[in-house]
């Protein structure tokens, strides 16, 4: 056992001798790995950020929820044309089915709109997103309040003038003030401020609740009416856990025909969109991301690691000599092997680990500017790693046996 250590040990000195004494070539075979290494890892970190964010927002939305409105969240074989016939959601079949689907633990009615400005005395955020909803949303998504609170259930269906604000919008509107009773103007109206919600952070698409403001949704009912294209209406649906959700769909996709009329043989003129689906096509997406990343890195990679071959075929014939003589004097070729092959698997790793602390350099700036968090995690540094030390093992290896194999007569004769 001591004698392979010892072997190691001389076989690496040899291998850091000849990188230290070749400056330039060493620099030029590290770009190559130290490119396709920063390729591969960036993308992989980016992704795998981006997905952390996802899930991190999704975390508070049960997967099973569902959508229940006109649109579909993934691809869909009716045709667009159709689709642009299928009715809205009423708020009628939302209170229908609030009381026909005894399986829903909650249920409520949103609206999607357009983005708004939003105004306190003097001052003004625009492009803020407004979500009316019913009270019942609270139980659905979970939000969390440094301030105040959630409108109730006779605030909602009143359509009380009520707000509930983001943390930026806070401090953007009323600075170190309390903003609770205060009064704010939207959509040409007064609201009285109840809630702050806590920090959250950007969302997945830019979104946040930061930036966001809730109101009941039949204040917005009472203002434009049901027959309007300003907004698209859609139920939130969460059933209630450890249902069969297939039953659950069908009983439902069941109860909203039969109040609609729709015929038999003709197709649902609704799409119910469950969550768990949404997050699995985010999940296709990110696998798809991933496996781009590893086809553009891989071009990368397979340059550099044919550069680290020539590189060490040429080292081989430059020290053709050396060899002769380490084998005159006894060297096994084991050893000559182990001097080669280290020599081109730390070449590799060091190109490896320059490509990896690019990306975390550029990940720190990126989180500092971006609002977004960059994530370089261990198992992302081990793999690259791991990859440098595989390219240097595949580049090295037919060189180092070449110049295992070398007589070493031939070998000093060679080099006079």
């Amino acid at each position: 056992m001591l004698v392979y250590l010892r072997l190691l040990k001389e076989s690496f000195g040899f291998a850091m001798n000849a990188l230290r004494n070749n400056k330039l070539r060493t620099l030029l075979s590290l770009l190559g790995v130290t490119i396709g290494i920063f390729s591969i890892i960036a993308v992989l970190a980016a992704v795998d950020s981006l997905d952390r964010k996802i899930k991190k927002d999704l975390s508070s939305l049960d997967k099973n929820t569902i959508y229940l409105f006109s649109g579909s969240f993934g691809p869909t074989s009716v045709p667009k044309w159709k689709r642009e016939q299928f009715p809205d959601v009423t708020y009628t079949e939302y209170e229908y089915l609030k009381s026909a689907m005894p399986d829903a633990q909650e249920m409520c009615y949103q609206l999607f709109v357009n983005m708004e400005t939003i105004k306190y005395e003097t001052k003004s955020v625009s492009s803020v997103n407004v979500v009316p909803v019913s009270h019942e949303f609270i139980d659905i998504q979970g939000l969390e309040f440094s301030n105040g609170r959630f409108y109730n259930e006779s605030e909602s269906n009143s359509g009380t003038p009520v707000v509930v604000i983001g943390d930026e919008l806070a401090n953007s509107l009323f600075e170190n003030t309390d903003p609770i009773g205060k009064q704010v103007r939207l959509y040409g109206r007064r609201f009285t401020v109840i809630g702050v919600l806590k920090k959250q952070g950007a969302g997945m698409f830019g979104e946040s609740n930061d930036t966001s403001v809730f109101i009941p949704v039949n204040f917005l009912r009472r203002l434009y009416g049901d027959n309007t294209n300003y907004y698209t209406p859609v139920i939130l649906i969460k059933p209630e856990k450890g249902i069969d959700m297939d039953a659950f769909k069908a009983e439902l996709a069941q109860k909203l025909r039969a109040l609609r009329g729709v015929k038999t043989g003709e197709i649902d003129n609704f799409f119910i969109n469950v969550l768990s689906g949404f997050t699995d096509l985010l999940d296709g997406i990110i696998a798809n991301l991933n496996l781009g990343g590893w086809i553009i890195a891989g071009f990368s990679l397979l340059v550099g690691g044919f550069g680290v071959a020539n590189i060490m075929f040429v080292s081989v014939k430059e020290r053709t000599n050396l060899i002769g003589i380490q084998k005159s004097l006894g060297a096994k070729n084991r050893f000559i092997l182990f001097q080669f092959l280290f020599e081109a698997v730390i070449l590799c790793l060091i190109g490896g680990l320059i490509g990896i602390l690019l990306v975390w350099f550029i990940s720190m700036g990126l989180t500092k500017m971006l609002d977004f968090e960059f994530v370089l995690s261990f198992s992302n540094v081990m793999l690259g790693s791991g990859l440098a030390i595989l390219i240097g093992l595949i580049a090295g290896i037919l060189p180092a046996i070449s110049a295992s194999k070398l007589d070493p007569v031939e070998a000093i004769r060679s080099g006079m």
